[in-house]
């Protein structure tokens, strides 16, 4: 795969490039390393591509989960204990599901990566939440997410997002304080 596209949310590629180079080329050596080809194997059962040979995002994660594990890269995830002492008095629900958490995809020496070939709204999720928590639980303080740009979202399945949406809802939405630097690649075959 080839990076095709990159945006810095609130100075994410400045961040990245000063402080964390050396893993910079490690993203960029896992990406060149994927062959999208292999992951082209999700026959399509949706009416408007029936039979279609797409790209599959679960192999395309597993082939980013071999390259970044393999240089040391590592999964962090964050057990959830969901409050219940907000429900009002008369409300008596089962308790909330036992065994949750939140994960970050990869994370090295602080750098959060999260690779996202998801709906839109998990796109936004990893930047303007998921990224933050992670940063005020002292896991990472800077993010890249890597997402496809819309050449290739338009051989996967329908409803995955693409740089340029990504984009252009980040730049309407702007910049909050709270928001980390978040380098965001897009990708393509």
């Amino acid at each position: 795969m080839r990076i095709a596209a990159i945006y810095p949310f609130n100075n994410g590629e400045e961040a990245v490039r000063a402080n964390y180079p050396d893993l910079l080329q490690e993203i960029e050596e896992a990406i060149a390393a994927v062959d999208a080809s292999s992951c082209k194997n999700k026959k399509s059962k949706e009416r408007t591509m029936m039979g279609e040979i797409l790209y599959s995002p679960v192999a395309l994660n597993e082939c980013f989960k071999r390259e970044l594990y393999a240089k040391g890269w590592r999964s962090i995830r964050e057990k959830c204990n969901y409050p219940t002492n907000f429900y009002v008095p008369a409300y008596h629900p089962k308790p909330p599901r036992k065994g949750a958490f939140r994960e970050m995809d990869f994370v090295k020496r602080k750098l959060g990566v999260e690779v996202q070939f998801g709906k839109y709204s998990f796109m936004v999720y990893n930047v303007a939440a998921k990224m933050t928590i992670f940063r005020n639980l002292a896991h990472i303080d800077t993010g890249v997410e890597i997402v496809p740009v819309k050449a290739l979202a338009d051989h996967m399945s329908t409803g995955v997002s693409y740089f340029e949406q990504f984009v252009w809802d980040l730049e309407k939405r702007g910049v909050s304080n709270i928001d980390i630097p978040v380098l965001i690649l897009g990708i393509d075959h």
